[in-house]
Order: structure tokens, then C-alpha cells, then sequence
């Protein structure tokens, strides 16, 4: 889809990519306010929390992927770089993304679904 992005040949390259992460920020943020404003049936913008993104991905089993002394922050870029790289790679559209986010009550739990949606489709 895009030719600037690299193909990764595994999952700790898509996890710890500082660029690839930098634009999951961006679209992890528009998917999400995307499902919250189709849920409040008004528009709706505004950022996940790192804590949230960070749980999500422990809870996705994901967490072993990276060095060991990993801070949160770069735990959320790490889910976000996934999420991002599943929907490059024409995996996960946005629509599906907004869906994934919109039918779970639980914010961590909605992520958790989508980051290990994208690991099955992405087969690493």
C-alpha cells in the first residue's frame, strides 16, 4: 500500500519500529475516536492513554517481544505500531479497526482483540 514502509520479517521489527509506531499514534487515536463517536452518536476526538495501550498489549501476550526493561510508553508505541502496520499491509481496514474498538465495553480488553486480530492476520 505504502512503498516507503519496509516489509518486517518479524514481530519484534514491527514492535520496536519508532517510525512505524509514530504513525500508529496518529491512527490508533483517529480509529478510537472514530468508535467513540459512532458510540456517543456525536463527534468525538481524543488520544488512548499509554497505560491503556501498554495493558493491552501484556494482556495480548505480546510483552515478551520486547527487551526486557521496556517502559510503557514504549509499550503503547509497540501496540500502536502493530495496529498500524496490520491495517499498511490491508489486514485490518479502518472500518473493522472502529468495530473492533466498539464492541467491547472495556477499553484494554477492546485493544486486546484488535492487537491479537492483527498478529493472526500478520501470521508471525
Amino acid at each position: 500500500m505504502f512503498a516507503f514502509i519496509s516489509q518486517h520479517k518479524s514481530l519484534r521489527e514491527i514492535l520496536t519500529d519508532h517510525k512505524l509506531a509514530a504513525l500508529g499514534d496518529a491512527y490508533v487515536n483517529f480509529i478510537y475516536s472514530l468508535a467513540l463517536s459512532k458510540r456517543k452518536e456525536q463527534p468525538v476526538g481524543t488520544k488512548v492513554k499509554s497505560h491503556i495501550l501498554a495493558e493491552a498489549l501484556k494482556k495480548a501476550e505480546l510483552r515478551e517481544f520486547l527487551p526486557r526493561r521496556t517502559d510503557r510508553h514504549s509499550q503503547a508505541d509497540a501496540a500502536e505500531a502493530l495496529i498500524v502496520y496490520a491495517w499498511i499491509q490491508n489486514l485490518m481496514s479502518i472500518e473493522e479497526g472502529v468495530n473492533f474498538l466498539g464492541q467491547h465495553e472495556n477499553v484494554i480488553e477492546a485493544f486486546c482483540s484488535l492487537l491479537c486480530t492483527a498478529r493472526k492476520r500478520l501470521k508471525l
